[in-house]
């Protein structure tokens, strides 16, 4: 059986003295104990649009306008049309309405279509208020500083319903481009609000659902993969390698909802070799390919190919478990 302790990746111990004061969580551990539709506008609205407007001169009753003649003498007589008629070569007259009468009555009808259209667009290009994502962020930021730390995050979470150590913590964490944990800058929660189209808390929860049908999707996933690697280091200290009993806990919380057949060994192996101190970043990224290659006796591993040295001690490590069970099981059926 080959020494673990020699083949650790380079760089992996220099991690100790980065490890943050308040535990493995960075600043803390408890983000992971981790208007309508414009309403259409119809007739009724419109009392103009009811009624027909009114008569015209010609339509009252003429007097010497064609020979003096009273209305019974039109009878059997081609109608004659009226002053304010013109044909327009189909044998129908339409009647022109004077610029005075025209000015009238127009006036009396608002520019319905389009008022209406530029509402609906309104509405359809911002569906929250930034003042209101403002005075959201202002509710939960801390008193000293211009972000929400540790205590405000876990009030967000309080009234959003859901526990800082949930999948959908980490999700929303991703959405809003939070840069490290435990923290939301106000640029970070503004940007993340307007992405998501929401300015309050009923708004946040009712994208939960969307967002997690989103991270199904292979590529979405493996963005929010590689986030969550970053999203454990401490920036403040430009932390590179995330130390090893972060990354267990990390690789617990990413894959929560799908989980690798791999997993559980993997992270037992880490448990099991402490002087693994820490964990690179081509290590975490390469790991997803890794689980989705192998298979679960890891038959389907090659050792020839570029895969990070730790890979090559864990499956070591696996065969040689699985040859000590076969020989226990050989032995003890021969007793």
């Amino acid at each position: 059986m080959r020494n673990y302790d020699s083949k650790i990746e380079a760089g992996a111990g220099q991690v100790g003295h980065v490890w943050r004061a308040a535990g493995p969580m960075g600043k803390c551990l408890s983000c992971l104990k981790v208007r309508p539709p414009a309403h259409q506008h119809n007739l009724q609205h419109y009392p103009a649009l009811q009624h027909p407007p009114p008569m015209h001169e010609y339509e009252q009753t003429q007097e010497g306008s064609e020979s003096g003649s009273s209305l019974s003498g039109l009878e059997g007589r081609s109608p004659v049309p009226p002053p304010d008629t013109q044909s327009n070569g189909s044998g129908k007259n339409s009647i022109i309405v004077s610029a005075p009468e025209k000015r009238s009555f127009y006036s009396r009808i608002p520019p319905l279509a389009k008022t209406a259209s530029n509402e609906v667009k309104r509405l359809s290009s911002k569906e929250y208020s930034e003042a209101k994502i403002i005075s959201l962020f202002d509710h939960y930021k801390d008193q000293h500083y211009d972000a929400i730390l540790s205590e405000g995050i876990e009030h967000l979470c309080m009234d959003l319903n859901v526990k800082p150590e949930e999948f959908i913590v980490l999700v929303l964490a991703w959405k809003f481009g939070a840069e490290t944990m435990c923290r939301f800058t106000r640029a970070e929660f503004l940007s993340g609000c307007k992405a998501l189209k929401v300015d309050s808390i009923k708004g946040i929860q009712s994208k939960f659902s969307d967002m997690l049908h989103e991270v199904q999707r292979p590529e979405e996933f493996k963005d929010l993969y590689r986030f969550t690697f970053k999203f454990g280091l401490d920036s403040d200290t430009g932390q590179r390698i995330l130390p090893s009993d972060m990354a267990v806990l990390l690789w617990k919380l990413v894959f929560s909802q799908r989980e690798p057949s791999i997993l559980k060994r993997w992270l037992a192996f880490l448990e099991r070799h402490p002087n693994i101190r820490g964990i690179p970043r081509d290590t975490w990224n390469m790991f997803l390919n890794f689980a989705e290659t192998v298979g679960d006796d890891l038959s389907s591993y090659d050792d020839t190919e570029a895969w990070p040295s730790l890979f090559d001690d864990f499956v070591e490590y696996e065969n040689d478990q699985l040859n000590q069970n076969i020989s226990k099981d050989h032995k003890e059926e021969n007793e």
